[in-house]
């Protein structure tokens, strides 16, 4: 009808796009409406998308060969097969997946072939469909396909969708005979190189925003194995690995269940955004969880219920992707492991054993199984070889799970078994990995199961909490290696000069066992820890030191990072805590490791210097008595280098310069910071101008860290201005220190990172100076100017943090501790700052501790006589106010 009475091409055109967008939107509509009712449902909508667009395309296809290039009289040349490519010829389309088409002629394009494909494409494009297209003759297929492996398995994927079938079933026997044929072992290879490009690119499997398309464990790995099955063995469904004898029934249930979800995931994300999205990030996982129906379990949020089920998924693919690359090699279609290339000769194995394609496999499953040990020395033959475990031997050990029981977990050989995995080999990190894929060790230590596959949803942890676990049981490997001298020289002291081996690396696989669960999972690891340390072979003394490791593992970071490590009474209070020397050394080992195990790029050498110091003074603290960290000694010392370094001053300015400041000021700072301040104090005065404010910028890369001093006159909420001042040229602040003189000025010292963490480079400093001077001279307002950079970004707005303060009146000889917990934002410091200073508090000092979203700020202050905050009618009434300013800040930040 509408081609009837349209009046030209144009109006034709213009009216197909209007019936068939509104066709589109009720199709898509009735899809998606669908998909929310059955939100598991992915199949039904690959499967509803695909149909839908295959009749659009077929419209326009029509349209454009009946309507608008009408030809009576077709010469053989002038023929065209319209054919679906890649995921769209697969027939799995998600929401807004590329509409790949390959538009084959029979020899070179004609004129009318040509004006056929710009029609419908103008048509589709109208439509704002996303449309991939060639235009090939079945001679460029077939020489395209041979130059470029992208292009292959496109045509791999082929569909014929419209046009002439003859032409397209031509194509179908030339690829098969002149393309496929005879190539197979050159396409697996370039899809294992092309494979192991995609995971160095969008990331490992345990990361925790992954590309649930071509991230490690993805769609992509799948699709993968489909298409070598497809290249090689003609399959036309998953359905028939089995029959192939590639998977077992069961494997197979596994394929089809992770593709089921992760398409389902990918699906809501396509929905959710709008557009082709594959990265999994934090705002998209809760959206994601609330749709497929998660619900909170037992302090555990939706989100961390669903991204559980995620990376359990993403394992399974991880494992069937082994088995099946292993009956490649055993059909020799894949080559063998470079490994076994270049060394031909084969490891000896003990009996029991035998080696196949360079991979540890069991001579007898039968008389193997016959002793349970037998499933745990398989894990320390692979590490003493250093071979691979072969497949069938992972599938005989996930098979029998079962026979793992408490009887074989107290057998003390399975306990030495064990130990000597972690403690014997060099690399516990391979077993632990290898264990924990296959559900072992959840089998052999019941109480890690909880945490496998756990994601714990913030930005600071970039690991699952049993890859963590495991990353820092590699740390802990990789000092012992001797490999991280330079990086870590006090742990790599300790290690060399001897701790409890056995103690240490229980403590780090015990560490978190107890994350996710509602209750203090250091309180109630430690529990566990008491009861599992003993059933892992350690004896009574053994299993207390771990017990004391797991309940306090973040009390040294904590100290380091939360608490002013220049006061005396802090080293003596931890030293308190940790008692021994022994203890010290074991906690900084396991402290380091737990850091360096949370992400690539949590350790830094801000955090190094905090816990070097911290363990030096403590352990002075505990082998020469707590009058070692007497104030006045320090003071003292800090004075006399201070003299030695102004040693070209003249005499009287020197004493002026030691009477001008309090004794907290003596060891709160570096000689280097105390020759700076007397430097620019000096200068102050010399120049006479009581407005005048001197900055100093150091680039400190071994904290990395930019230190800035301040120098000027005295006045209330100074602390607040400089606070501003720093937020707004981008700078976040890690610690900050501030004292007044008796003779009225204020000297500030702040260590600031830019947006990477990193110390700003030299070029920045100047402008960076002046953006200072503006702000402390009134040119710009920080209160104003931060409200439109006080935002926080859309990814990271999913992030639920309470806020906590708390009062500590006994962590300091002088000062009340204030410890505000909560969502981090630029001017949160500001803001803080601001609100002491309105309240008459002074700030003494600020450190400030991040993690991902969150932050806490801890202050060390007096009130406006200088004495600490005992009353708590007090406390509570500013605990008040620096919450509504903590929530006026947030409700700006994240609307």
């Amino acid at each position: 009808m509408a081609a009837q009475e349209a009046r030209d091409a144009a109006a034709l055109q213009a009216e197909t796009v209007a019936i068939l967008r509104e066709a589109m939107k009720t199709g898509r509509a009735a899809i998606a409406k669908a998909f929310a009712e059955r939100p598991f449902a992915a199949r039904p909508l690959a499967r509803s998308y695909t149909w839908l667009t295959d009749n659009l395309v077929r419209t326009v296809l029509d349209v454009a060969r009946t309507w608008l290039h009408p030809l009576p009289n077709p010469t053989s040349g002038e023929r065209i097969a319209v054919i679906a490519v890649g995921g769209y010829g697969r027939g799995e389309m998600a929401p807004f997946s590329d509409v790949d088409l390959l538009f084959l002629t029979p020899w070179k394009l004609t004129p009318w072939a040509e004006s056929v494909i710009e029609s419908m494409l103008y048509m589709l494009w109208d439509l704002r469909l996303k449309v991939g297209h060639s235009s090939r003759t079945i001679a460029d297929c077939i020489r395209l396909g041979g130059e470029d492996f992208t292009i292959r398995t496109a045509l791999l994927e082929h569909r014929f969708l419209a046009g002439d079938r003859d032409l397209a079933e031509e194509l179908d026997r030339h690829l098969r005979n002149d393309l496929f044929k005879g190539t197979e072992k050159e396409f697996v290879e370039a899809k294992l190189e092309e494979r192991a490009a995609r995971h160095a690119k969008f990331g490992q499997r345990y990361m925790v925003e992954p590309n649930v398309k071509e991230g490690k464990g993805g769609l992509r790995d799948l699709q993968s194995l489909f298409w070598i099955a497809k290249y090689i063995y003609g399959v036309q469904d998953a359905a028939e690995l089995v029959e192939l004898g590639l998977f077992l029934p069961d494997e197979f249930e596994t394929f089809r269940r992770a593709e089921d979800f992760l398409w389902a995931v990918r699906a809501h994300m396509h929905l959710i955004t709008g557009r082709a999205t594959e990265q999994l990030t934090f705002d998209l996982q809760v959206e994601v969880a609330e749709r497929m129906g998660y619900k909170d379990q037992a302090g555990r949020r939706a989100v961390e219920v669903f991204m559980q089920r995620y990376f359990r998924e993403a394992t399974a693919v991880g494992e069937l992707t082994r088995i099946f690359l292993t009956k490649l090699e055993e059909a020799h279609v894949k080559k063998p492991p470079l490994l076994e290339r270049i060394f031909k000769r084969r490891p000896r194995v003990r009996k029991g054993f035998r080696v196949v394609h360079n991979r540890l496999d069991v001579a007898d499953p039968d008389e193997f199984l016959k002793d349970r040990i037998n499933l745990l020395r398989l894990f320390e033959e692979g590490l003493r070889t250093g071979m691979l475990i072969h497949p069938d031997a992972m599938r005989l050990v996930a098979h029998n799970l079962h026979l793992v029981d408490d009887e074989m977990r107290n057998d003390p050989r399975a306990q030495k078994i064990f130990l000597d995995l972690l403690l014997e080999h060099g690399n516990p990190e391979r077993a632990l990995r290898r264990m924990n894929e296959l559900g072992f060790l959840a089998a052999f230590i019941p109480e890690f199961k909880p945490v496998v596959a756990l994601m714990q949803f913030n930005m600071y942890h970039s690991y699952t909490v049993d890859e963590h676990t495991i990353q820092c049981i590699s740390q802990l490997a990789q000092i012992e290696r001797r490999e991280l001298i330079e990086d870590l020289p006090i742990a790599s002291g300790i290690l060399e000069s001897g701790v409890n081996r056995r103690v240490l690396y229980v403590a780090l696989l015990l560490h978190d066992i107890a994350k996710g669960q509602p209750a203090d999972h250091s309180i109630l690891g430690a529990q566990i820890a008491r009861k599992v340390a003993p059933r892992l072979g350690l004896d009574e003394e053994e299993s207390r030191t771990v017990e004391w490791l797991v309940r306090y593992h973040l009390l040294m970071s904590d100290m380091a990072q939360k608490r002013d490590i220049a006061d005396p009474r802090t080293v003596r209070d931890f030293a308190k805590a940790v008692k021994t020397v022994e203890r010290l050394d074991l906690l900084t080992v396991l402290t380091v490791c737990d850091i360096r195990g949370v992400g690539p790029d949590t350790w830094n050498n801000w955090k190094a210097v905090l816990l070097r110091a911290l363990y030096r003074q403590t352990r002075v603290a505990l082998e020469e008595g707590m009058e070692a960290l007497n104030r006045e000694n320090r003071g003292a010392e800090a004075q006399k280098a201070l003299r030695e370094a102004l040693s070209d001053w003249p005499q009287e300015l020197v004493e002026r310069e030691i009477a001008r400041h309090y004794p907290p000021y003596w060891q709160g700072l570096h000689t280097t910071a105390h020759v700076v301040f007397a430097r620019l104090l000096r200068k102050l005065e010399e120049e006479g101008d009581p407005g005048a404010v001197m900055i100093d910028l150091y680039p400190d890369e071994d904290r990395d860290a930019t230190r800035v001093c301040f120098v000027m006159a005295d006045h209330p909420g100074i602390f607040a201005r400089l606070a501003g001042a720093l937020a707004l040229v981008g700078a976040n602040v890690v610690d900050a220190r501030s004292y007044t003189t008796r003779d009225g000025y204020v000297t500030d010292a702040f260590w600031i990172q830019d947006s990477e963490g990193k110390p700003y480079e030299a070029s920045r400093l100047p402008r960076l100076t002046q953006m200072i001077h503006k702000t402390l001279k009134g040119e710009v307002i920080a209160r104003e100017a931060l409200k439109s950079r006080d935002r926080v970004k859309k990814r990271e707005k999913a992030f639920e943090r309470p806020t906590h303060i708390t009062f500590d009146n006994e962590g300091s000889d002088i000062y009340t501790i204030v410890e505000v917990d909560t969502r981090d934002r630029p001017g949160l410091l500001y803001d803080l700052a601001r609100t002491f200073a309105a309240n008459n508090v002074y700030i003494a000092n600020a450190v400030i501790a991040t993690y991902g979203e969150q932050v806490v700020d801890t202050f060390y202050v007096k009130d406006m006589f200088g004495l600490k905050y005992h009353s708590k009618a007090k406390q509570k009434a500013l605990e008040k106010k620096l919450r509504k300013a903590i929530e006026k800040g947030a409700e700006r930040a994240l609307g």
